[in-house]
């Protein structure tokens, strides 16, 4: 639960809190989402201009969180 800073419960503040945390992680999901969109044509076409041709599924890690996005 969470507490002001007199150290009283105020679930009031703390619903707004998880909700502006819960706001912020979902928006920093779609900007992650929006990188991948933007990334796998790039890494099609490279393989295209190599020679070569994706066949797979991409898989890719996200560094910093270690989501994997498939």
């Amino acid at each position: 639960m969470y507490k002001n800073s007199e150290g009283y419960p105020d679930p009031t503040a703390g619903t707004a809190y998880s909700n502006m945390q819960r706001e912020q992680r979902h928006q920093q999901e779609a900007e992650r989402l929006t990188a991948i969109g933007r990334l796998i044509p790039v890494l099609k076409q490279t393989a295209e201009l190599a020679g070569f041709e994706v066949v797979g599924r991409i898989t890719l890690r996200d560094k910093e969180t270690g989501r994997e996005y498939r």
